[in-house]
């Protein structure tokens, strides 16, 4: 049977066994760390495909059902979404209604169509004018190309709850064929030459560069009722995120040090994965899709907590999730920095679990940066110290900058 409990903040004692090395030297962290990132993105697709109640749950905690009073977007909904602290999304979610649509391909094409980083446009797979929805798709594509040939775009099959599952995947597959061929005839119109891009391809989901053409595209099946949508997103934001090695390498080495299994990082108030590492023995976990998985569950367990408590959502909800699976595993999710969480996934054992939960407080300060521009700290000897654990195990803190005691 499990045990499964809700903390206000987690507590227990460890005492130092081993040592692992973190990756670089706080000078050179520093010096890694880049600048606050501003990035456009283009959120467009036919009306009542379903772009704003997408953006509404992952960016404005909606519930799925909730999604039902929006209204259609008129003209163009710009919104600043702040991701983590040195990340901002200049979201432009755009009215696909037919005129607005014509008035962003002519009069406002330079103004919609430059400076992009990301195009997302959303398929309605219920939709009974699919050759116009193509053809409208392929005016984008065009536009795109000319005025911001360096975005990246991101093509969701949407609404795929709708298809039977026994069918999903073909119709998803046909497609996705479908809209490859349309994008390079796309491209080609803006290079005046004749596609060559064979109806036959194989093709697979989210498989990166098109063959002989230079968009950077990943396809999604999604729906608002499961966790599709949270991967795709996850997918859009991943590449996104300004320093993203320097946080695979740190989490690797925080994972290494407390023997964990896996370790996911969320972004606080979307619950979108930002970063992962897992272990060899993590690596055999068959289940696929559990990162978003985590994120759908995590969102709604935060739902919860707004109800019974009568908070907004968007407000912080718990601050430790822990979940004890008897011999087979266990696993805790706290608040690691100002704008995100962790989730520690580890084999079974009280002390393993106490001493893991204190080391991931301990690591914290090396992951400031995620919560805005980096400060190098003034001197090797200002490192920070964590108070004590409340089960009577001293004081824990890095005897090196480089190091965390477990």
């Amino acid at each position: 049977m499990s045990d499964f409990e809700t903390t206000a903040a987690g507590g227990g004692s460890a005492t130092a066994a081993s040592a692992t090395t973190m990756s670089s030297e706080p000078g050179t962290q520093a010096a890694q760390l880049k600048k606050v990132k501003k990035q456009k993105v283009l959120l467009m697709g036919k009306s009542g495909s379903g772009k704003s109640s997408m953006r509404s749950i992952i960016f404005s905690n909606y519930l799925a059902r909730d999604t039902r009073r929006l209204g259609a977007t008129i003209d163009i909904d710009l919104s600043h979404v702040k991701f983590l602290g040195n990340l901002t999304l200049n979201l432009w979610d755009c009215g696909g209604q037919e005129a607005f649509m014509e008035n962003y391909l002519s009069q406002q094409r330079a103004h919609v169509f430059s400076n992009v980083g990301v195009l997302i446009y959303v398929f309605d797979i219920e939709s009974r004018d699919v050759e116009r929805d193509l053809a409208t798709y392929v005016n984008i594509i065009s536009a795109l190309v000319q005025y911001s040939r360096e975005a990246k775009v991101f093509v969701l099959i949407h609404k795929m709850d709708l298809v039977h599952p026994s069918t999903r995947e073909q119709v998803f597959e046909e497609r996705v064929s479908i809209v490859r061929r349309k994008t390079a005839e796309a491209v080609a119109i803006v290079r005046k030459q004749k596609p060559e891009y064979p109806a036959s391809a194989s093709v697979s989901e989210g498989s990166g560069m098109i063959p002989d053409i230079d968009l950077d595209m990943q396809l999604f099946a999604t729906s608002i009722w499961d966790q599709s949508l949270y991967k795709a997103w996850a997918s859009i934001i991943h590449d996104l995120v300004p320093n993203l090695g320097v946080i695979e390498t740190q989490l690797a080495s925080l994972g290494v040090a407390i023997d964990a299994d896996e370790i996911l990082l969320f972004e606080r108030t979307s619950f979108l994965v930002v970063s992962k590492w897992t272990s060899p023995e993590g690596e055999t976990n068959p289940w696929g899709d559990r990162f978003e998985r985590m994120s759908n569950i995590l969102k709604a367990w935060k739902h919860t907590c707004s109800k019974f408590t009568g908070t907004p959502r968007n407000a912080e909800q718990f601050s430790d999730f822990e979940y004890k699976m008897g011999p087979n595993f266990s696993m805790f999710v706290t608040k690691f920095t100002t704008n995100t969480y962790i989730l520690v996934c580890m084999p079974p054992g009280e002390a393993r679990f106490n001493s893991a939960k204190l080391n991931v407080a301990a690591a914290r300060p090396w992951f400031k940066f995620l919560d805005g521009p980096v400060v190098a700290p003034a001197s090797a000897g200002g490192t920070p110290r964590e108070g004590t654990g409340s089960g009577g195990g001293g004081q824990l803190h890095q005897q090196h900058p480089q190091e965390y005691g477990i």
